[in-house]
């Protein structure tokens, strides 16, 4: 079973950056597909980034040039780098990997923006 543990998450002012880690169990992490969600209240949850084994990113329009996602296959580890931050980037962050049609959550961290 493959376990996924977010961590830095917290309290950030607009134009503040936090940065998002995602450790990933088990020895096949550089095939997985990573991604980055959140879900703020009352909405669902949505796409933040997405980062193939090879390194090719893609990103949602709202945080395009803002945000940037990244791994490091030695660490099993999945990056979201969250600067420039606005209110509307509050909400519970997940990470999520992907291998075909298997998909492995996190248990999400908070991220609230607000002065």
């Amino acid at each position: 079973q493959v376990q996924l543990a977010e961590s830095g998450g917290g309290l950030g002012q607009p134009g503040e950056s936090l940065r998002l880690s995602c450790q990933v169990s088990g020895s096949i992490f550089r095939r997985f597909v990573m991604g980055w969600y959140r879900q703020a209240p009352g909405n669902e949850r949505e796409l933040v980034a997405i980062i193939t084994g090879g390194g090719v990113t893609n990103y949602a329009d709202s945080v395009k040039g803002r945000f940037t996602i990244s791994r490091d296959n030695a660490k099993n580890t999945v990056y979201l780098q969250m600067n420039s931050l606005k209110p509307e980037d509050t909400g519970i962050y997940y990470c999520r990997s992907s291998l075909g049609p298997n998909h492995y959550w996190g248990q999400g961290t908070q991220v609230t923006v607000s002065s």
